[in-house]
Formats: structure tokens, C-alpha cells, sequence
């Protein structure tokens, strides 16, 4: 049913009798109208009748030659055309909302993102959704779920682990850890670095709440029980490169800051004995509606398409120590 307004009176009427009414207004004829509607001559009848009843408002006049609109239907009609048309909109725009084909996607990410495959992935969105928005936001080390925890995101790329209760993740991808230490450092040296030659080294960390998600970048599970000898918080990727290279202490970091991120003042050596680093998708439970099945569907092809771009992720290239006072 839809209300229109008529006469200072509101007057409930049926999209059927408003089609019937715009399909006769076009074929002024009821028999061609009526196959049209695939309805009976005399139900259409009915429908006009009870139309013009409940609009107070003689809409055709009929002859047994002809049918013509009256001054009040050829009103009525733009206005019938106009309340379907917007209706129509409503309900093809609701749809594609339900099935993911229109609407906001949100996707937060830590820095990086899906690395050499967020192009490819971010096409890939675009081209099946055209008429969706992607929104998307840098999280920093204060947030590494990527918006999940805040509810901002729909869908977020990040780095587990980190605390939260509600979540699920899928992970796409692992790549080695490498350890950042200043240009020159004594480790640079070293044809073979293993964990145990890092443990004591100063640390600088990201500054987060989540103690979960700061154990793992100093590495407290490999350390006995002994406390990371941390050297400074930090805010920032960019800043923890900066004071790596002012020697404040060394860094735990995705093998993927090499590319991204190299400087002159820093060194990533490999180091035997370190885990490997997750990037996952992440959402919330119960959220997981067509638009971010999808997604994640996207990124799954994504990767399939790309084993050259996974190769390089994953660390079949890794480089060896190496110092670039030295080269």
C-alpha cells in the first residue's frame, strides 16, 4: 500500500491499483491493458472503479469507442508515475543492500594492508561492486584489530594477535618476522643470526593498550619469563623507523618493512627462531553479511590469481643480513 496525499486528505492505496491505472493511462484501452496487467478485463474494471471511488475523482472517461484520461487523471497520472518510480527505487535499492550489491563497505587495516595484493584486491571490489563505497582508514598501534573492536569496519586486514571478544579471522597470509637494528649495528656483522643473540637487545615497541598484541612484537613468549628490556613506545611505523635509526633499540617488524619502509640508517637482518607473522580478515561475529562474504571471497581469488605477489609475501625472497654501510 502507499498513502498519497489528495485533497488535504491522506488516501491509502494499493500499487496494484496505481499500476492498472498508469498501464490504462498509456493504452487507453482496457482490453490491451488488461493483457498487459495479465488480469481479466473485468477485474481491471473493478480496480479503476475502486480507485476513483477512493479518490473522490472521475480518472477516464469511457465511450464504447474510446477511453481518455479527464483532466483530473492526466493529473493524477504524473503523480501515480512519479510515487511508483520512487517506490521501485526503495525497493531495488533495498535489495541490493541485503545482497551486498550497493551500500558503505568500511575496511580498516594496519599499515600495509594486504600489502602487493591490496590493488588487486581493492580492483577486484570495485569491479563486482560498482555501486558500493569503499571506505577505507589506517589504524594505528592504540587499535590493532583495525576498527573491529571500535565497530568502525566491516571487514578489517590486520595482524594477530590482539585482544577482543566477538571476533573471527581468517588468515590469508604469513610472512617471516625480521629484527630492524641501527645501520653498523654488531649484528650486521654476523653471517648467521639466531633469537637468542636479540633477547637482551633495548626494544622499541608500538605504544598500545593491548597487552596481548605487545607481547608478541617483543617477543615475551620466547624469553624465559624474563621482561622485554623495553627502550621506548612508540606511535607509529614511521616513527619506530626513525628510532631504530637513531640506535634507541631494535624492532620486531613483518618481513614487508623491507620493501615499504627501507632506510638508510636501518638494517633488517633475518633471524633464526622467529615466528612467523599472520596477516588476517577480520570481522565480527554475526556480521558477516553477503558484502563481507564477499570480500572475503575477493581476497581468497585474489591470492589465487597472484602466486607471483604471494611468493614475495611470504618471504621466498627474504633478504639475507645485510648493512648498508657495507654495501
Amino acid at each position: 500500500m502507499c498513502a498519497v496525499i489528495y485533497a488535504a486528505v491522506v488516501v491509502d492505496l494499493s500499487t496494484r491499483q496505481l499500476r492498472a491505472f498508469v498501464v490504462l493511462a498509456e493504452e487507453l484501452h482496457f482490453t490491451r491493458a488488461a493483457a498487459r496487467l495479465f488480469v481479466a478485463q473485468q477485474a481491471l474494471s473493478r480496480q479503476i472503479r475502486d480507485l476513483e471511488t477512493r479518490l473522490d475523482a472521475k480518472l477516464l472517461d469511457r465511450t464504447t469507442r474510446r477511453v481518455t484520461l479527464t483532466p483530473a487523471g492526466a493529473a493524477f497520472l504524473e503523480s501515480a508515475r512519479h510515487a511508483l518510480s520512487v517506490l521501485d527505487a526503495g525497493v531495488d535499492r533495498a535489495g541490493r543492500l541485503s545482497r551486498g550489491e550497493a551500500g558503505v563497505l568500511r575496511i580498516g587495516f594496519q599499515p600495509g594492508a594486504a600489502l602487493e595484493l591490496t590493488g588487486p584486491l581493492l580492483d577486484a571490489i570495485r569491479e563486482r561492486h560498482p555501486d558500493v563505497a569503499v571506505e577505507l582508514r589506517e589504524f594505528g598501534f592504540d587499535e590493532p584489530s583495525a576498527g573491529l573492536v571500535s565497530g568502525w569496519a566491516d571487514v578489517a586486514l590486520t595482524r594477530p594477535p590482539f585482544s577482543g571478544d566477538g571476533l573471527e579471522l581468517e588468515a590469508v597470509l604469513s610472512e617471516p618476522l625480521l629484527v630492524a637494528v641501527r645501520t653498523g649495528h654488531p649484528l650486521t656483522s654476523r653471517a648467521r643470526v639466531r633469537v637468542e643473540d636479540v633477547l637482551d637487545e633495548p626494544i622499541v615497541v608500538g605504544r598500545s593498550p593491548d597487552r596481548r598484541w605487545q607481547a608478541h612484537w617483543t617477543l615475551e613468549a620466547l624469553r624465559g619469563g624474563r621482561p622485554a628490556p623495553i627502550s621506548m613506545r612508540t606511535s607509529s611505523h614511521t616513527e619506530e623507523i626513525d628510532v631504530v635509526a637513531a640506535g634507541v633499540g631494535i624492532m620486531v617488524t613483518p618481513a614487508a618493512s623491507a620493501r615499504f619502509t627501507p632506510h638508510p640508517g636501518v638494517s633488517y637482518l633475518s633471524v633464526e627462531g622467529l615466528p612467523r607473522s599472520v596477516l588476517a580478515a577480520g570481522w565480527r561475529v554475526g556480521e558477516d553479511g553477503p558484502l563481507v562474504r564477499s570480500v572475503l571471497e575477493l581476497l581468497r581469488e585474489t591470492k589465487a590469481r597472484h602466486p607471483e605477489l604471494v611468493a614475495v609475501i611470504e618471504g621466498r625472497d627474504v633478504p639475507a643480513p645485510r648493512d648498508p654501510a657495507r654495501a
